[in-house]
Protein backbone atom coordinates (compact mmCIF):
# COMPACT_ATOMS: atom_id res chain seq x y z
CA UNK A 1 0.00 0.00 0.00
CA UNK A 2 2.92 2.69 0.97
CA UNK A 3 4.60 1.59 -2.54
CA UNK A 4 1.47 2.45 -4.63
CA UNK A 5 1.21 5.52 -2.43
CA UNK A 6 4.47 7.03 -3.34
CA UNK A 7 3.75 5.82 -6.83
CA UNK A 8 0.85 7.79 -7.33
CA UNK A 9 2.14 10.57 -5.23
CA UNK A 10 4.98 10.75 -7.72
CA UNK A 11 3.11 10.32 -10.54
CA UNK A 12 1.21 13.00 -9.74
CA UNK A 13 4.30 15.18 -9.37
CA UNK A 14 5.60 14.50 -12.62
CA UNK A 15 2.45 14.92 -14.83
CA UNK A 16 1.65 18.33 -13.24
CA UNK A 17 5.27 20.07 -13.60
CA UNK A 18 4.74 18.39 -17.06
CA UNK A 19 1.27 19.22 -18.32
CA UNK A 20 0.94 22.22 -15.99
CA UNK A 21 4.45 23.99 -16.33
CA UNK A 22 6.64 22.40 -19.07
CA UNK A 23 4.23 21.98 -22.00
CA UNK A 24 2.43 25.68 -21.19
CA UNK A 25 5.59 27.30 -21.62
CA UNK A 26 6.78 25.40 -24.63
CA UNK A 27 3.29 25.89 -26.26
CA UNK A 28 3.50 29.83 -25.68
CA UNK A 29 7.07 30.46 -26.08
CA UNK A 30 6.54 28.58 -29.36
CA UNK A 31 3.28 30.97 -30.35
CA UNK A 32 5.40 34.05 -29.17
CA UNK A 33 8.27 33.42 -31.64
CA UNK A 34 5.71 32.14 -34.88
CA UNK A 35 2.50 33.63 -34.32
CA UNK A 36 3.69 37.29 -31.81
CA UNK A 37 0.44 39.46 -33.03
CA UNK A 38 -1.96 36.17 -32.79
CA UNK A 39 -0.44 35.06 -29.70
CA UNK A 40 -0.97 38.29 -27.75
CA UNK A 41 -4.29 38.62 -28.45
CA UNK A 42 -4.29 40.65 -32.07
CA UNK A 43 -4.73 44.28 -30.78
CA UNK A 44 -5.30 47.25 -32.54
CA UNK A 45 -4.34 50.29 -31.70
CA UNK A 46 -3.70 53.77 -33.59
CA UNK A 47 -1.29 56.97 -32.70
CA UNK A 48 0.33 54.56 -30.19
CA UNK A 49 -3.40 53.73 -27.99
CA UNK A 50 -4.84 50.28 -27.65
CA UNK A 51 -8.43 50.58 -29.25
CA UNK A 52 -9.10 47.03 -28.29
CA UNK A 53 -8.68 43.36 -29.92
CA UNK A 54 -9.05 42.30 -33.73
CA UNK A 55 -10.48 39.18 -32.28
CA UNK A 56 -12.74 40.73 -29.29
CA UNK A 57 -16.04 42.49 -30.12
CA UNK A 58 -16.77 45.98 -28.53
CA UNK A 59 -19.72 48.54 -28.27
CA UNK A 60 -20.43 51.01 -30.74
CA UNK A 61 -23.23 53.15 -30.30
CA UNK A 62 -23.07 56.61 -31.77
CA UNK A 63 -24.99 56.07 -35.38
CA UNK A 64 -21.71 58.08 -37.16
CA UNK A 65 -20.11 53.98 -36.31
CA UNK A 66 -21.19 50.61 -37.59
CA UNK A 67 -22.31 48.59 -34.02
CA UNK A 68 -21.51 45.12 -33.16
CA UNK A 69 -23.50 42.60 -32.58
CA UNK A 70 -25.73 42.82 -29.62
CA UNK A 71 -23.75 41.29 -25.96
CA UNK A 72 -24.68 39.64 -23.08
CA UNK A 73 -21.48 39.20 -21.42
CA UNK A 74 -21.37 40.67 -18.13
CA UNK A 75 -22.27 44.34 -18.30
CA UNK A 76 -21.44 43.82 -22.64
CA UNK A 77 -18.52 42.58 -24.46
CA UNK A 78 -16.70 42.38 -20.69
CA UNK A 79 -14.21 39.53 -21.94
CA UNK A 80 -14.27 38.62 -18.41
CA UNK A 81 -17.72 37.51 -18.13
CA UNK A 82 -18.12 35.83 -21.56
CA UNK A 83 -21.35 33.98 -22.34
CA UNK A 84 -24.66 34.12 -23.63
CA UNK A 85 -28.23 35.37 -21.75
CA UNK A 86 -28.76 31.30 -21.60
CA UNK A 87 -32.67 33.02 -21.93
CA UNK A 88 -34.84 30.36 -24.01
CA UNK A 89 -36.86 31.60 -27.12
CA UNK A 90 -39.77 31.29 -25.14
CA UNK A 91 -38.22 33.85 -22.30
CA UNK A 92 -40.31 37.20 -21.52
CA UNK A 93 -36.73 39.28 -20.75
CA UNK A 94 -35.15 37.82 -24.46
CA UNK A 95 -38.31 38.72 -26.32
CA UNK A 96 -38.74 42.52 -24.36
CA UNK A 97 -34.74 42.53 -25.19
CA UNK A 98 -35.25 41.42 -29.21
CA UNK A 99 -38.25 43.40 -29.61
CA UNK A 100 -36.63 46.28 -28.11
CA UNK A 101 -33.59 46.02 -30.80
CA UNK A 102 -36.02 45.42 -34.04
CA UNK A 103 -38.12 48.80 -33.06
CA UNK A 104 -34.73 50.71 -32.63
CA UNK A 105 -33.46 49.11 -35.87
CA UNK A 106 -37.07 49.89 -37.59
CA UNK A 107 -37.20 53.71 -36.84
CA UNK A 108 -33.44 53.25 -38.18
CA UNK A 109 -34.46 51.74 -41.49
CA UNK A 110 -37.86 51.20 -41.89
CA UNK A 111 -39.54 49.14 -44.39
CA UNK A 112 -35.61 46.68 -44.56
CA UNK A 113 -35.98 43.42 -43.17
CA UNK A 114 -33.37 43.72 -40.17
CA UNK A 115 -31.11 40.50 -39.89
CA UNK A 116 -30.94 38.76 -36.99
CA UNK A 117 -27.37 39.10 -35.53
CA UNK A 118 -28.48 43.26 -35.20
CA UNK A 119 -31.14 41.85 -32.92
CA UNK A 120 -29.82 38.41 -31.42
CA UNK A 121 -26.50 38.14 -29.41
CA UNK A 122 -24.18 35.53 -29.71
CA UNK A 123 -23.07 32.77 -27.57
CA UNK A 124 -20.25 34.51 -26.30
CA UNK A 125 -21.28 37.74 -26.15
CA UNK A 126 -17.83 38.61 -27.61
CA UNK A 127 -18.25 38.58 -31.67
CA UNK A 128 -15.98 41.10 -33.47
CA UNK A 129 -17.59 40.55 -36.59
CA UNK A 130 -21.25 41.05 -38.08
CA UNK A 131 -22.72 39.63 -41.40
CA UNK A 132 -22.31 41.30 -44.59
CA UNK A 133 -25.59 41.67 -44.36
CA UNK A 134 -25.86 43.81 -40.75
CA UNK A 135 -23.47 45.88 -41.91
CA UNK A 136 -25.01 47.21 -45.41
CA UNK A 137 -28.61 47.45 -43.39
CA UNK A 138 -26.39 49.92 -41.37
CA UNK A 139 -25.39 51.92 -44.12
CA UNK A 140 -28.18 54.61 -44.42
CA UNK A 141 -27.41 55.14 -40.22
CA UNK A 142 -23.97 55.79 -40.81
CA UNK A 143 -24.49 57.93 -44.28
CA UNK A 144 -26.54 60.02 -42.51
CA UNK A 145 -24.50 60.99 -39.56
CA UNK A 146 -21.46 61.06 -41.35
CA UNK A 147 -22.67 63.27 -44.22
CA UNK A 148 -20.99 60.18 -46.80
CA UNK A 149 -22.67 58.77 -50.06
CA UNK A 150 -24.39 55.27 -49.11
CA UNK A 151 -22.75 54.01 -52.61
CA UNK A 152 -19.14 55.05 -51.10
CA UNK A 153 -19.90 52.97 -47.61
CA UNK A 154 -21.61 50.42 -49.47
CA UNK A 155 -17.98 49.99 -51.07
CA UNK A 156 -16.10 50.83 -48.14
CA UNK A 157 -18.21 47.33 -46.42
CA UNK A 158 -17.44 44.88 -49.65
CA UNK A 159 -14.09 46.06 -49.21
CA UNK A 160 -14.08 44.92 -45.81
CA UNK A 161 -15.63 41.55 -45.86
CA UNK A 162 -14.04 38.58 -45.23
CA UNK A 163 -14.78 35.21 -46.54
CA UNK A 164 -14.76 31.82 -45.20
CA UNK A 165 -11.93 30.63 -43.07
CA UNK A 166 -10.12 28.03 -45.68
CA UNK A 167 -13.00 28.58 -47.78
CA UNK A 168 -15.47 26.53 -46.72
CA UNK A 169 -15.92 27.01 -42.69
CA UNK A 170 -17.57 29.58 -41.43
CA UNK A 171 -19.61 32.44 -43.29
CA UNK A 172 -18.66 35.77 -44.34
CA UNK A 173 -18.30 38.35 -42.40
CA UNK A 174 -16.64 41.96 -41.91
CA UNK A 175 -15.26 43.29 -38.47
CA UNK A 176 -16.61 45.83 -36.96
CA UNK A 177 -13.48 47.51 -35.15
CA UNK A 178 -11.60 47.68 -38.56
CA UNK A 179 -14.31 48.81 -40.94
CA UNK A 180 -14.96 51.46 -38.23
CA UNK A 181 -11.06 52.29 -38.30
CA UNK A 182 -11.31 52.36 -41.87
CA UNK A 183 -14.39 54.76 -41.84
CA UNK A 184 -12.59 57.15 -39.43
CA UNK A 185 -9.55 56.95 -41.55
CA UNK A 186 -11.52 57.91 -45.19
CA UNK A 187 -13.97 60.26 -43.79
CA UNK A 188 -13.02 61.74 -40.37
CA UNK A 189 -15.64 62.92 -37.91
CA UNK A 190 -15.08 66.60 -37.78
CA UNK A 191 -16.21 68.33 -34.53
CA UNK A 192 -16.54 64.76 -32.61
CA UNK A 193 -14.29 62.67 -30.96
CA UNK A 194 -13.40 59.54 -33.38
CA UNK A 195 -12.30 56.26 -31.53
Amino acid sequence: MKKNLVIAVRFTLVTTVLCGLIYPLVVTGLAQMLFPRRATGQPVEKNGALLGSRILGQEFQAPYYFHSRPSAAGTGYDPLASGGSNLGPTNSELIRRVEERVRKWRAENPGTPIPADLVMGSGSGLDPDISPGAAEFQVPMVARARGVSPEALEALVKQHIEGRQLGFLGEPRVNVLELNLALDRLYPLRGRAAR
